[in-house]
């Protein structure tokens, strides 16, 4: 190839004309390497991640920088694992301020990072997952070879936050920036530029004049004035010439357009729907740019029985560092088409928490917001209601058989009995009635007493306004944390200031409850006492607006705090740190392939459910909405997909 100079950011740069299309060793799973971690000190070293579902082989790749041409490299593997890394020694010097190319043995630009003065020390890294995360400058110590650091840093500049979102190659050549942040950001001086190693970057101002910032949770849109081809990336940088992301993607994979999903925060796939200037549908179309988006698989069939979805709303971005799905990318619709219409639900929605059976993975426990209790099993791969429980669930009663409770979340307790969560009677809808009730799941007949009831609405008086939806953000989410965990962590006690000694408080059995707040996200924990007293040990922040249910999770040894689209689908991991708080540890997201709907309900097989290196995953539906009418999704609550053991 013929060397060719270029400016870039204001830097002369000697690279090589531009790459025509991939040679025919070059598979598409190109696509799914992206450079995840570079340091310009020490030994220059680069770190490759694969953030798709197949092995890549890297051999015959090259680099290069702003001044020397594509060198070969050598790798520590010769192939990249799915969801593994590979580092290099650049073969020539790396600058303060510089860049890097990678390409593949047939000439296709991979990927490509550049950074400003200062920037890459110790590293720069990518920020919020690996492989898809935004670029920042590391301030914690370099992670080559492994998962870069949750953190990284523990305060994301606001600029990267600031994301490609959408582009197409079709037409106008239309690109998409979300600011997924919570300030605005000036990108007057922020340049673009393709795969075309001739090509200078372009100014973003001179393809979209007003574009001079973007605010907080909104989007900017421009036509390419560089033209985008069918195999092309897009590379966007600010006016230091420091990297705040990229894109690429084969031959058809950016028509009709390649969207991040989920919005904001996910790996790029194939739409099937163009949605400039707006949130990202994410349905239909398939895997794309970035990795490997998954398949949806089963579905479809008649909504019958007065089957009713409804649509998701309160639509919200993911927190700030949250990672991508680290279970499998494929997922399994995993109920009959209106499977959960009830007497008082008709409808057929609002099935809301979920609890794996402990001592028993083959049962899931589920409960309907207007008083009913599931218990699920497998036939034919799917969760159908138990035939020798109840083929149509049992009805639920608050203490003193009155009532209907608004049961939202639920969770086995050491006993084997199963504890519900109401956040109000929805008799009397306006008025909030936060209360656990636990149940004996052995009991016969058609509807359930509670043998204990717990009440907490006085803990909350900001949901007692008369507004029945203030009074619909108590508990959504509980579960039942063993209390061999809180000692083995050195959890320290809130009331006494000292590490948490079970013998304190000899009526609450082995476990403390954790239930969960819609209204702001925070934790609240409980000692359920056999006298029906309780103890309350205090809030504690998750990170999120909101919480829709609560797991814990015996094969990561974590509580997991989930949100739904209010909060771009995700679930945070709670640890017990150092100084013996409860905090969180790492966020993701749902597997990109999902809807983004009111996901409301989450649970994770037992690890005595372990096959093959991964466990169950079940998710719920609240507005059985799925991907819209007409979709294989339509009319369903339960998806099911894989988390690693």
């Amino acid at each position: 190839m013929c060397a060719a100079a270029l400016t870039f950011s204001g830097l002369l740069v000697t690279g090589v004309l531009a790459a025509g299309p991939a040679a025919a060793a070059d598979s598409a799973d190109y696509q799914n390497v992206r450079i995840n971690e570079v340091t310009s000190s020490n030994n220059d070293t680069v770190e490759l991640f694969n953030a798709g579902s197949t092995a890549v082989s890297v051999s015959g790749w090259k680099v290069s920088d702003d001044s020397f041409s594509p060198q070969s490299f050598s790798p520590s593997s010769g192939t990249i694992p799915a969801g593994g890394f590979v580092t290099f020694d650049s073969p020539k010097g790396l600058g303060d301020s510089d860049e890097l190319v990678l390409y593949t043995s047939g000439g296709t630009v991979v990927d490509r990072v550049g950074w400003a003065t200062g920037k890459a020390k110790p590293a720069m890294a990518r920020c919020g997952g690996d492989g898809t995360g935004a670029w920042v400058t590391t301030t914690t110590a370099t992670t080559f070879g492994a998962a870069n650091a949750p953190g990284c840093p523990a305060s994301v500049p606001a600029a990267s936050r600031v994301r490609i979102n959408e582009v197409t190659s079709a037409d106008a050549d239309t690109v998409e920036l979300y600011n997924g942040g919570t300030s605005a950001v000036g990108i007057g001086a922020w340049k673009y530029v393709d795969d075309d190693t001739t090509h200078s970057p372009v100014s973003l101002s001179s393809s979209s004049p007003s574009a001079t910032s973007i605010p907080a949770g909104g989007y900017v849109t421009f036509d390419s004035a560089l033209g985008l081809g069918d195999n092309d990336s897009l590379f966007l940088t600010d006016g230091n010439g420091t990297t705040i992301d990229s894109v690429t993607w084969a031959t058809g994979g950016a028509k009709p357009s390649s969207e991040r999903c989920a919005n904001g925060t996910g790996r790029f796939r194939t739409s099937a729907t163009a949605t400039f200037g707006a949130a990202n549908s994410c349905s239909g179309g398939s895997a794309g740019s970035g990795g490997d988006g998954g398949r949806l698989l089963g579905g479809g069939g008649s909504l019958t029985g007065g089957c009713a979805p409804e649509a998701p709303t309160g639509t919200g971005p993911a927190p700030a560092g949250t990672l991508v799905w680290p279970g499998g990318k494929d997922v399994t619709i995993a109920d009959d088409v209106c499977a959960f219409t009830t007497s008082t639900g008709p409808e057929g929605r609002d099935l809301s928490g979920l609890a794996f059976d402990p001592s028993n993975p083959s049962v899931l426990w589920a409960a309907k917001n207007k008083n009913w209790l599931f218990k699920l099993v497998k036939s034919g791969g799917k969760w159908v209601a138990d035939p020798s429980w109840s083929a149509t669930g049992k009805q639920i009663r608050f203490l003193g058989g009155s009532g209907e409770p608004d049961s939202e979340g639920l969770t086995v307790g050491g006993n084997g009995h199963v504890y519900v969560t109401s956040e109000r009677d929805n008799t009397k809808n306006t008025v909030p009635k936060d209360t656990i009730m636990e149940f004996d799941p052995s009991a016969p007949g058609s509807t359930l007493a509670p043998i204990h009831q717990w009440d907490m609405t006085s803990q909350f008086p900001q949901l007692d306004t008369g507004s029945k939806d203030d009074a619909n953000l108590g508990f959504e989410g509980v579960s039942y944390v063993p209390d061999s965990w809180l000692t083995a962590g050195g959890w320290i006690d809130p009331l006494t200031g000292a590490a948490y000694d079970p013998a304190n408080y000899p009526l609450h059995g082995s476990g403390l409850f954790f239930a969960g707040l819609e209204w702001d996200g925070t934790l609240h924990v409980y000692g359920l006492n056999s006298d029906g007293t309780f103890t309350t040990f205090g809030t504690i922040p998750t990170g999120k607006a909101s919480v829709m249910d609560v797991t814990f999770d015996a094969g990561t040894r974590r509580i997991i705090a989930t949100c739904d689209n209010t909060c771009g689908e995700t679930h945070t991991l709670m640890k017990i740190d150092a100084a013996g708080a409860i905090v969180p540890d790492v966020t993701y997201t749902n597997p990109a392939v999902m809807p983004v709907d009111n996901l409301e309900g989450f649970a994770i097989a037992p690890p005595s459910a372990c096959a093959d290196g991964s466990r169950e995953a079940v998710w719920t539906d609240d507005g059985v909405y799925g991907f819209g009418s007409g979709s294989s999704s339509y009319g369903h609550a339960l998806y099911s997909g894989t988390f690693p053991c």
